[in-house]
């Protein structure tokens, strides 16, 4: 009887634990219902404030290189994200003109581009190597066109950090959604 008793117990406390394991654990979520996007971020981020450029902006407390940010732009005609060019075409585009400008300093190298569909919206991930003077950075990116506008999604770590906070920043870069 008391073999049958631990057994359930046993059996019980297994079930609560995995309840508390989650897909996104580490995570926080964020929504923008005017903007119409929602992401998750890592527990401990901090929001930035920001005059312009990216609608929003958090980072880590201790290591504040390390963030994640929306940028909203119009699309003309309101084209499509296909009809902007494919995963490579709009993530070289991208990394020419927002991940490293002309005369900012940086480099970007498109590592990878590939394409996928979350319910009926189709998103873009896009993963760069990014130099900074001396500094080498990595940078994930999801792109998604909704309502007439280019939503971009980016989180960057440095380098040396990738290793420790790469599964965290593609499940980050993943849950990004537009309405």
């Amino acid at each position: 009887m008391l073999k049958r008793i631990l057994a359930v117990m046993l059996v019980v406390i297994s079930l609560s634990l995995q309840g508390c394991v989650t897909p996104t654990g580490g995570l926080k979520p964020y929504v923008d219902s005017i903007d119409g996007y929602k992401f998750l971020y890592p527990n401990g981020w901090l929001p930035v404030s920001v005059t312009s450029g990216p609608d929003v902006v958090f980072h880590d407390i201790i290591e504040q290189t390390e963030n994640v940010s929306v940028v909203i732009n119009p699309v003309t005609g309101n084209k499509t994200l296909t009809e902007l060019g494919s995963p490579g075409e709009v993530g070289y585009q991208l990394g020419k003109s927002a991940i490293a400008p002309p005369n900012s300093g940086r480099t970007a190298e498109l590592v990878n581009a590939e394409s996928r569909t979350v319910g009926d919206k189709l998103y873009y991930l896009l993963e760069y190597a990014v130099k900074v003077g001396d500094r080498e950075r990595h940078n994930l990116a999801s792109v998604a066109v909704s309502r007439g506008k280019l939503y971009t999604f980016n989180a960057s770590t440095s380098e040396k950090r990738w290793g420790k906070m790469q599964t965290l920043l593609e499940k980050t870069v993943k849950s990004f959604k537009v309405d």
